[in-house]
Order: structure tokens, then C-alpha cells, then sequence
């Protein structure tokens, strides 16, 4: 009697397949999370966090676009 160990597309072949489907995913999910990273820098122009309004104000007010009654205006209009 023999034994008939099949046409050899056994467990190692399994494990072969197995190992390239979740290389491909994982390199579909870092293509992914690189488009999406990119988008998101893109978005904000590279600026980073986004200026408050105060911020935007006492810049105007550092160089001197701005008098001091028309910031401390601003700053009550702003509700600061």
C-alpha cells in the first residue's frame, strides 16, 4: 500500500501564498498612508499648526500696520 501525498501543492505552497498576499497588502497600505500624508501637508501649503486670529494680529501690530488703539480694537472686537 501507498501512500499518495498529492500533486505537491501542500501546506508549503499554502504559506508561500499567504506570505506574498500579505506583502501586498502591506505594501498597498504604505502607498496609501504615503499619498494620504502627502495630501495633508499639501492641504496646509507646509505651514504646519494654522496662525488664531491674535496671532495674525499681533503680527500686523509687530510691524507696525496696526497702531496700538487699532489692536487693542481688534483684540474686544475678536473677544480676547
Amino acid at each position: 500500500m501507498t501512500i499518495d501525498w498529492g500533486s505537491g501543492w501542500g501546506w508549503g505552497m499554502g504559506l508561500w501564498m499567504l506570505g506574498g498576499l500579505a506583502l501586498t497588502i502591506g505594501v498597498v497600505v504604505l502607498i496609501v498612508w504615503a499619498v494620504v500624508s502627502v495630501n495633508r501637508r499639501a492641504d496646509d501649503g507646509g505651514r504646519g499648526p494654522q496662525q488664531t486670529p491674535l496671532d495674525i494680529l499681533r503680527e500686523r501690530y509687530a510691524r507696525g500696520e496696526i497702531s496700538a488703539e487699532e489692536f487693542e480694537q481688534a483684540k474686544r472686537i475678536l473677544g480676547y
